[in-house]
């Protein structure tokens, strides 16, 4: 994620720097407080002059990349490039992925929400229901995942909880902020009443379960949640947290357009099933159908 100062916000809105803070101040630019000082994510800034913007009578968005944005999964990229879709993905995780679709920047987000009071939720739908500055989407879902805590060959800590991650002070890989698994993890540690700082997080932040998979191969970490897919992959064992929904997040008009059919009539392939049950952590009883209508 990149963030600005508020000196580079100033810049990159073209205006003053006293006229950001006055836009603080009055809740009106997105930012957020970090040790003291003021910084503003380009993603929020970019969304928020894109839901700004005034339009002439008649005149309509510029059409979306070809990118489903948000979360990585590696069945969902499989997908993309056997279904002849010609979507490609940008892995950014599930909440930069929706600003932005919302900014118009991709035609769809792939997103796994969670709840912070309750892992288990099916969080997806209810966020998107909550926000007002989404029209004609539809959520459309992909399958269902097994999330869980990778670890070394043997599980040599004998980890089987966030209790245990909490208790032998376990190095975890950790996620960037907005990310799925990282949602998942700050429910993990509210359900043991425990903050993020009880953690002995390492860096640099993993982008993606695959490069947890690679931190923990490296003897760089001891843990991080990804998926049961990427720890098969990788040889890595896994200890399982929670089933989730992973989703699509789409316009409608891009719905019924030849993209995003080629990937929806792929959903209910053999091919796809086969790949699914040989990559492990994966349901796609649902795959394909409508989920929620904005």
């Amino acid at each position: 994620m990149q963030l600005f100062t508020t000196a580079e916000a100033a810049r990159y809105l073209r205006l003053k720097e006293r006229k950001i803070y006055e836009m603080v101040s009055e809740g009106t630019v997105p930012c957020t407080k970090v040790t003291g000082r003021w910084l503003f994510p380009k993603a929020e800034l970019d969304h928020w002059l894109a839901s700004s913007v005034t339009r002439p009578a008649g005149m309509t968005r510029a059409e979306p990349a070809p990118i489903i944005g948000g979360s990585h999964d590696p069945l969902l990229e499989w997908a993309l490039r056997e279904s002849g879709s010609g979507l490609a993905t940008l892995a950014v995780g599930s909440e930069a992925g929706v600003a932005r679709f919302i900014a118009g920047e991709t035609i769809a987000a792939a997103i796994h929400l969670h709840a912070l009071e309750d892992p288990e939720a099916d969080a997806n739908v209810a966020a998107i229901a909550a926000r007002n500055d989404l029209q004609d989407a539809v959520l459309v879902a992909f399958c269902r995942r097994e999330q869980g805590f990778l670890l070394a060959s043997g599980n040599p800590l004998k980890i089987r909880s966030i209790d245990d991650v909490i208790a032998k002070r376990a190095r975890v890989a950790v996620r960037p902020k907005g990310a799925g698994a990282q949602l998942l993890l700050l429910s993990l540690l509210h359900r043991a009443k425990a903050e993020l700082d009880a953690l002995v997080s390492v860096s640099p932040v993993c982008p993606t379960g695959p490069d947890i998979a690679q931190a923990i191969r490296a003897g760089r970490t001891d843990t991080g949640i990804a998926t049961r897919s990427v720890a098969n992959s990788a040889g890595l064992d896994f200890v399982p947290i929670v089933w989730e929904p992973f989703d699509l997040l789409m316009r409608q008009r891009d719905y019924f357009r030849p993209p995003l059919q080629a990937l929806i009539r792929f959903l209910q392939s053999d091919e796809l099933a086969a790949r699914a049950k040989e990559m492990g952590g994966f349901d796609l009883g649902a795959a394909g159908s409508v989920r929620f209508v904005v």
